[in-house]
């Protein structure tokens, strides 16, 4: 099984010389699984204390993309005694290689089993992310339900945006961290240290992380009484704990750990530039988001500890693009000032700004002065609904005027290309709201030909509305999917009669909308369902290669359910969500909100 050796009270797996000689020639892509890159951190794990597996739920070249990943990896590292070492979902191809051949799933760093590490904590970015979940402790040879998981298993932890929304996946992990995570980890890895070395059980360790951090939900320590789909109760087992968590927040966030020297990787990434987050929180509050309701308050960086950081990250990298990262960076109070001391010390190395997240209102019609010297290839406009009685139900108040203006900077500006995003199904939408989608994107092509003589280049994303926990409209039901499919049918119609081919559109997969609605506002009886649908065979259910709807169908099946009447529930406004317990804010702020909204709506 490898070199054993011995650490405290757990014996660490190592596999390396497995993993070179059994599992790396037989798998596409090594690059994926080997690590040494540049900036990698590796500690001698038999002098830490507290191990540490960040396990991210899809590929390599995808996590190696995640800003929080990244952020998590440093400030463990940063302690003296603590080693966190990363984890990535394995392909199919090398799923099958460790399967056939009984190879545990290992650590990049030191190629340690899993199974070695105090913590194992997973990054929960998505839904549809849940079965590569169980897929990774399975692979690592831990009980998939943590009820069945011995004392000598390590500490299954959730973190991420799915966190105040994770019932479903509360049989499987122990502990959730609600919020942000920059602090909160280091005050549970120092808790961790100082229950080993008490000797203590994992049981008594997860009774005081419940009782002290009010950001730390065990779920075992709850349950929920039912009526058939309504939920009648929410109690704690035991006297003492809380009934209700807040999220984690970083109060100093100008000071907050960034990663000085970011690992620089193997494989091509997603996302390979200086990324620097400038800002937390977003003012606006778009109906759907929930980001937007969740992560508060509003704080920003310093344009001198951005600048610094950029330069420390560019230098250790060599990457080629800064890009500046926040919910909304046209929110940015000093954004014009930010962007030209970027400029004055990165242009002459030949270093582009990129300016992902603006949003379109007077402001950017300071375009040109703000993306001079920026590379200019597509930018990118959310636009959400195509009418503006639309976007005021989903309170996103941006105006025709003010959206043309800005786009015609941007093609006075040098930008060829546009990607425009809409949502489809949203609250209060009539057919001309779905046609108005082709019309808008044609005009905004045409608008091109009175700055420069030619038609602009436009890509038009639509995906489909999917209501949110801890957003105004997670009472409401999506759309049935025939609804959906007509709504396409209209957009294409719509196109042809423009005759409009210099127009692209994409669309989301209907069928991945309708289970993210399903698993997103489900109760902790929807993880029977996520355990069946993989141990059918669900994995990478975000790939369009691996996602197979009628898995899912089944899975729901099997427990007297529907996955369509599921995704299309409505909630009323009275009973107890599944959701309510875990941070966000309170219910009578968001049905407020609801209120405003078919208030609008009604107004059609």
């Amino acid at each position: 099984m490898g070199i054993i050796a011995r650490m405290f009270a757990k014996d660490v797996i190592i596999l390396s010389e497995r993993v070179e000689g059994e599992f790396l020639p037989f798998v596409r892509r090594p690059g994926r699984y080997i690590a040494g890159e540049v900036n990698q951190v590796k500690k001698d794990l038999a002098q830490c204390e507290v191990r540490v597996a960040l396990c991210f739920p899809d590929v390599y070249e995808i996590g190696m993309s995640h800003t929080g990943l990244a952020i998590i990896y440093d400030c463990l590292n940063r302690i003296e005694g603590v080693a966190a070492e990363r984890v990535f979902a394995p392909w199919i191809d090398a799923e099958k290689v460790m399967r056939e051949k009984n190879i545990p799933l290992f650590s990049l760093e030191s190629k340690v089993a899993v199974s070695s590490f105090d913590i194992v904590g997973f990054s929960l970015t998505n839904e549809l992310c849940y079965a590569n979940v169980l897929n990774m402790l399975d692979l690592g040879g831990i009980a998939v339900r943590s009820d069945d998981r011995g004392l000598d298993e390590p500490l299954i932890i959730g973190g991420g945006g799915m966190s105040n929304y994770c019932e479903p996946m509360a049989d499987f992990v122990d502990l959730f961290l609600l919020g942000e995570g920059e602090e909160a980890v280091v005050e549970l890895a120092e808790l961790v240290r100082e229950f080993k070395r008490a000797g203590a059980t994992k049981k008594e360790m997860l009774v005081e992380a419940a009782k002290r951090f009010e950001w730390a939900y065990v779920p075992r320590f709850y349950e929920f009484e039912y009526k058939a789909e309504r939920i009648k109760s929410f109690k704690a087992k035991e006297d003492g704990l809380r009934l209700e968590f807040a999220n984690a927040v970083v109060e100093d966030f100008d000071n907050a750990p960034v990663p000085q020297r970011p690992i620089v990787p193997f494989v091509e990434a997603v996302h390979e530039r200086v990324s620097v987050e400038i800002m937390r929180g977003c003012p606006g509050r778009c109906r759907f988001c929930q980001a937007s309701f969740c992560r508060r308050p509003i704080r920003y960086r310093s344009i001198e500890r951005i600048i610094e950081i950029a330069k420390a990250n560019y230098h250790a990298t060599g990457f080629d693009t800064v890009s500046l990262l926040s919910l909304s960076s046209a929110d940015y109070p000093k954004l014009e000032e930010l962007v030209a001391g970027l400029r004055e010390y990165f242009a002459e190395r030949h270093v582009g700004v990129s300016l992902p997240s603006l949003r379109v209102d007077k402001q950017l019609k300071l375009l040109p002065k703000l993306v001079k010297g920026v590379r200019k290839g597509g930018l990118t406009i959310a636009v959400e609904a195509a009418s503006e009685r639309l976007r005021r139900v989903v309170n996103k108040p941006l105006k025709d005027e003010d959206l043309f203006a800005a786009v015609e900077a941007a093609y006075g500006a040098g930008w060829q290309r546009l990607k425009l995003y809409f949502m489809l199904g949203l609250p209060g939408e009539t057919e001309e709201d779905i046609a108005r989608i082709a019309q808008l994107s044609y005009d905004l092509a045409m608008l091109r030909k009175e700055v420069s003589g030619k038609v602009g280049q436009i890509n038009v994303a639509v995906s489909w509305f999917v209501p949110k926990a801890h957003t105004p409209f997670a009472w409401l039901g999506q759309k049935p999917m025939e609804y959906f499919q007509r709504a396409k049918g209209l957009i294409l119609n719509e196109k042809d009669r423009l005759r409009a081919r210099f127009l692209r559109f994409k669309f989301h997969n209907i069928q991945r909308s309708v289970l993210e609605s399903a698993i997103g506002r489900g109760d902790r009886r929807c993880g029977q369902i996520i355990e069946a649908a993989w141990r059918n065979g669900a994995r990478f259910d975000l790939w369009d290669e691996c996602f197979d709807y009628e898995m899912w169908k089944e899975a729901f099946r099997k427990f007297g359910t529907n996955v369509e009447t599921a995704a299309q529930r409505q909630f009323d406004r009275d009973e107890i969500l599944p959701w309510q317990h875990l941070g966000g804010p309170g219910r009578e702020y968001l049905l407020g909100h609801l209120d405003e909204a078919e208030g609008i709506e009604n107004c059609v």
